[in-house]
């Protein structure tokens, strides 16, 4: 069976917490579950989750926890679908049909571990979709082309591959990404989610990429093509903070050339 679990992490943000739950709730197909894994310091989510009505595919644990992986790491345990997604709260599932289309994948192929699509996103003050088919040779490149609110990945992965690493910050995801590298995967061209323009690793891009490269390096060695291409990422996120970068990245997706 195909049986789909999203994960959804949140801390102090209910307002968020509300976006990506109705996104979730507005599935043609629903989930099998939504586990909603709450680490705030304050009781506004957990005061909600409990006296407002909720699906009955919808359950939660509100506890302190020691960080994204951690919070990522409860999820996957208690999940009890075939196949699971990380949505985290702020992030939405970008229309009605997005797990009718994701479970349609995994059926017609029983062989695929994973699959992703494109995501959208507000890139130098556009918003656009960005994904590509994944390709093991370019993961010099960190996450680039591989979004992974859009990733939905079976559950025996983790299983095979083991779960996100609680000594990364931010790039746990891709770290993950490196160990399935081998592993069956399928791009769908369809736009499959919707980023948090205020995310945690929005707000990092240069840490976050830092400590993917650190990752990449880790299990498959220094690269020179990553050393220019981390050199030619910072140019560009510089680039795009300026109102002449934005107005070039517009021309750009004017051309078609977003995922170039």
């Amino acid at each position: 069976m195909n049986r789909i679990s999203i994960i959804t992490i949140c801390f102090n943000n209910l307002e968020d917490l509300k976006t990506t739950c109705a996104s979730v709730d507005g599935q043609a197909v629903p989930p099998y579950e939504h586990i909603i894994i709450d680490g705030s310091t304050n009781s506004d989510i957990e005061k909600y989750l409990e006296n407002y009505t909720q699906p009955d595919y919808r359950k939660w644990i509100c506890e302190r926890d020691k960080g994204i992986s951690d919070a990522f790491n409860k999820g996957i345990r208690i999940a009890n679908g075939d196949v699971t997604n990380l949505l985290n709260s702020g992030d939405t599932l970008y229309d009605n049909s997005v797990l009718q289309k994701v479970q349609a994948v995994f059926e017609q192929d029983a062989s695929v571990m994973w699959c992703h699509g494109k995501l959208n996103m507000l890139r130098g003050g556009v918003w656009v979709a960005i994904g590509k088919p994944f390709d093991k040779e370019k993961l010099y490149r960190g996450m680039r082309g591989t979004m992974h609110p859009t990733m939905y990945v079976r559950r025996e992965l983790y299983d095979k591959h083991g779960l996100f690493d609680v000594n990364l910050k931010l790039a746990m995801d891709y770290d993950f990404l490196c160990r399935i590298a081998n592993e069956k995967s399928v791009f769908l061209v369809d736009t499959l989610a919707t980023f948090d323009p205020t995310g945690v690793s929005s707000e990092n891009y240069v840490k976050a990429m830092k400590e993917s490269f650190a990752q990449y390096r880790k299990y498959y060695g220094r690269s020179v093509k990553q050393t220019l291409w981390g050199w030619r990422l910072t140019a560009l996120h510089q680039l795009l903070q300026s109102r002449a970068g934005k107005i070039l990245y517009a021309l750009k997706v004017k051309m078609g050339k977003e995922n170039a």
